[in-house]
């Protein structure tokens, strides 16, 4: 009455942030369908080509998809969806449903990490010198989905990190085994690798567009029972796919010189360093994934939500850059492929101390996405080419360099931001691109025959 404007009711609030929200997922949607369209006709001929030159290709002779092909892809996308479904919500579930603090949960992820890098080494060498890949792949979708059965149904911490940690760690070994599978059917089918592999990969990084917001869905509006039955299922229906569709690959027998070779791929300098630059890259990565959201609110002082659509701009970026750089690769090459990445890494970093409006910070995802769209595949592919005749281990290797990186940046970014501020997180990462840039720059490339 006394000329106060009236309160704005809650229900109008809400209406006007999902409408907000809205936007935000359309304008993620056009831009990715904006960057297809442009990016079409350059990797477009590695799916339909019009003549026969004899190139490898991802199609065979009466231009019919090959129904392994679809396989690969399917059994990638289902997997990954699997995966993210259960990861982003993995905290929540932790903190609300099994009821223990912050530093148990802290204590958790680094534990399943650990747990994960070690089980992976243990397994990769095995796979790649006896058995059937395929029957390991199905070993490990039932481990993922037992894992899944035992979150939806138990709420014991101690369980869940012994015996659930155990499970999910084989369960890990997974897709790293898809991978290398897919990689010895292209190298004895005749297929085109690169881009067979960038196509998998590109399913991945679909699956984790979809996935975060899909798990969040089902674990608020139906609870994490039905989330972790969900994933559970998916596996279920992944093991299907696998057992009827999936090949055998025969092994190949190596000769003694190359037996004597894989006992100990860190003896190789090439390897070596190319791990080494690796795990920088993702310390890199992983660093700004901790730290964004909170620099963006605490310290710029921009709305929260932008660090959500920064995300999911910068994943649907990936894809299309993901297939250009597979379809360009034979020409470039793998290694000025990688270098290009950490160029746009480094560009990147620096953008990110230098800009603070958010248009700049919309700009910059370009660059962030060129750089994890590239390294994401062309990484694992450049493994596979300096440890040949061992996908598995190379394969497992490019992913524990990810787990690895994950775990120090952890560290990394907790002790930065607290003791120097959020910016100082961003300088540091810089260095690390300028440190894995020079490494990389150091591993020789490895020409297709």
């Amino acid at each position: 009455m006394n000329g106060a404007l009236p309160a704005v009711p809650p229900t109008w609030n809400l209406f006007l942030s999902r409408v907000h929200f809205h936007r935000q997922q359309r304008f993620i949607c056009w831009l990715f369908s904006f960057c297809c369209r442009i990016f079409y006709p350059h990797f477009s001929t590695c799916f339909f080509p019009q003549r026969d030159f004899g190139m490898k290709s991802l199609l065979t002779r009466q231009r019919r998809i090959n129904p392994v092909y679809l396989s690969f892809m399917a059994v990638s996308f289902m997997t990954g969806v699997a995966g993210a479904l259960q990861a982003p919500t993995l905290s929540l579930f932790l903190t609300r449903e099994v009821q223990v603090s912050p530093f148990w949960v802290g204590l958790f992820f680094t534990i399943n990490a650990i747990a994960g890098i070690a089980i992976s080494l243990l397994m990769a060498k095995r796979s790649d010198n006896r058995g059937d890949r395929r029957n390991l792949i199905l070993f490990c979708c039932l481990m993922a989905t037992l894992n899944a059965l035992l979150f939806a149904f138990n709420r014991h911490y101690l369980t869940l990190v012994t015996l659930g940690v155990f499970l999910s760690a084989l369960a890990s070994v997974s897709i790293p085994q898809v991978f290398a599978l897919a990689r010895e059917y292209a190298d004895q089918s005749a297929r085109e690798v690169v881009m067979f592999s960038s196509v998998m990969r590109a399913q991945l990084s679909l699956a984790w567009v979809i996935g975060p917001p899909l798990s969040f869905a089902l674990a608020l509006n139906y609870g994490f029972v039905t989330l972790f039955c969900v994933a559970a299922g998916i596996f279920l229906l992944s093991m299907l796919l696998i057992w009827r569709t999936l090949p055998s690959v025969p092994r190949v027998v190596a000769s003694p010189e190359e037996v004597l070779t894989q006992l100990s791929p860190w003896k190789e300098s090439q390897v070596r360093l190319l791990f080494i630059a690796s795990v920088t890259m993702w310390t890199c990565n992983t660093m700004y994934i901790i730290d964004m959201p909170l620099y963006i609110s605490t310290t710029l002082g921009l709305p929260e939500k932008l660090a959500g659509l920064l995300m999911g701009t910068a994943a649907g970026l990936e894809i299309p850059i993901m297939l250009v750089a597979g379809h360009y690769a034979r020409r470039i090459g793998k290694r000025m492929l990688m270098l290009l990445a950490l160029v746009a890494a480094i560009v990147f970093y620096l953008g990110l101390v230098m800009f603070q409006t958010r248009t700049a910070l919309m700009v910059l995802q370009l660059f962030n996405a060129a750089f994890i769209g590239i390294i994401a595949g062309i990484g694992m592919l450049w493994f596979q080419d300096l440890m040949p005749g061992r996908a598995g281990a190379a394969t497992t290797l490019f992913t524990t360099s990810i787990s690895t990186g994950m775990i120090i940046a952890g560290i990394i970014q907790g002790t930065m931001s607290e003791r120097f501020g959020h910016e100082s997180v961003y300088w540091l990462a810089l260095g690390l691109a300028v440190l894995a840039l020079a490494l990389a720059s150091r591993v020789r490339d490895v020409v297709e025959s």
